[in-house]
């Protein structure tokens, strides 16, 4: 059984439209949190770029409210925090599974897509005045797959092992992203990007990075101090911060 993390409030709700929007109101309203707030139905999640985060039920979705103290760019690091905190997850729920992660943030088990994690911020100045670190896994079911999709999606029912309940899973997830975030505050970004590259998919093979106005193809080679990603090209190493990464 995991141990919830000390400091950290928990709210579970049976259904809401989307537990960002949770956090943001509470965040508005002067919540100071870290809280962790899921919701065992959500109606109107959303991933990366506004789209709609589809929710079959019998899924884990939370989010977690921090005001993290730290400036953008550390709080930008958060999602290697998160990443690892899922795969974490992964490994503890099936330990037999093949545990990936593709940068920057996804996680894949057995090569499907089995969370998504989607960072907000808001506040003025060099440090935003919150956090909220928004995170879906694919527990009893997953959403149909998107043929444009560059990776299926998968499910912990799908790997044939004991599927958690959703409390199960954010109490290893919360366990878990205490671990990291603790480590990041005491020792930098350093021991996360350890992690991360043992772990990391295709490190030392050939990927593809979509940017807005480019798309750039080379060997993933590194991940450097503030995790961008490294990529070797024949024109030389490209340093990438944001970027929709596939596999050739």
């Amino acid at each position: 059984m995991d141990v919830w993390p000390a400091g950290y409030g928990r709210e579970v709700l049976e259904q809401t439209g989307s537990t960002m929007d949770d956090a943001r109101a509470k965040a508005r309203a002067g919540e100071p949190g870290p809280v962790w707030i899921m919701a065992k139905l959500q109606t109107g999640g959303r991933g990366r770029r506004g789209n709609a985060w589809k929710d079959p039920g019998g899924n884990m979705a939370a989010t977690l409210l921090i005001r993290p103290r730290m400036t953008a760019r550390e709080s930008a690091q958060l999602t290697f925090v998160s990443a690892l905190a899922v795969a974490d997850l992964a490994g503890r729920f099936a330990p037999a599974a093949q545990v990936a992660l593709k940068w920057p943030n996804d996680v894949l088990v057995e090569g499907g897509k089995i969370a998504g994690i989607l960072l907000e911020s808001e506040g003025q100045g060099a440090e935003p005045a919150w956090v909220s670190i928004g995170i879906g896994v694919n527990l009893a079911s997953r959403p149909p797959g998107d043929p444009a999709a560059a990776f299926p999606p998968i499910s912990f029912a799908d790997l044939g092992v004991a599927v958690p309940t959703p409390e199960q899973a954010l109490d290893a997830l919360a366990a878990a992203f205490a671990h990291w975030l603790e480590r990041y505050r005491a020792e930098g970004f350093a021991p996360l990007r350890d992690a991360f590259l043992a772990r990391a998919a295709r490190l030392g093979q050939p990927i593809v990075a979509r940017l807005p106005k480019e798309t750039i193809e080379g060997v993933f080679a590194d991940l450097d101090e503030d995790g961008r990603l490294v990529l070797d090209t024949p024109q030389g190493a490209r340093r990438i911060a944001a970027a929709d990464v596939f596999f050739p």
